[in-house]
């Protein structure tokens, strides 16, 4: 992976999008630090799908789905009987 200087990146930004395109990631800093990664499309496709878990996966795994709220019993609050 090459970095740039954000400078450099800004005033040479058709030439770290061909590179992205031809050579791969391409980092980005600011004053010294990472800042961000230019990718390839393909590669960024590639990289969210492999991040999503599947529907199977997600049901057969031990972690909570949601954040599901009981109240404890005896407390919960009842509709009034509406009679007719």
């Amino acid at each position: 992976m090459h970095t740039w200087p954000v400078q450099d990146a800004k005033a040479r930004f058709s030439e770290l999008l061909n590179a992205c395109v031809s050579e791969g990631p391409q980092v980005v800093t600011r004053r010294g630090a990472e800042t961000a990664v230019l990718v390839p499309f393909a590669e960024w496709k590639r990289l969210s799908h492999a991040a999503r878990p599947s529907l199977k996966a997600l049901l057969l795994s031990n972690e909570a789905r949601t954040e599901l709220v009981v109240p404890l019993r005896g407390h919960a609050k009842r509709r009034p009987t509406v009679v007719l």
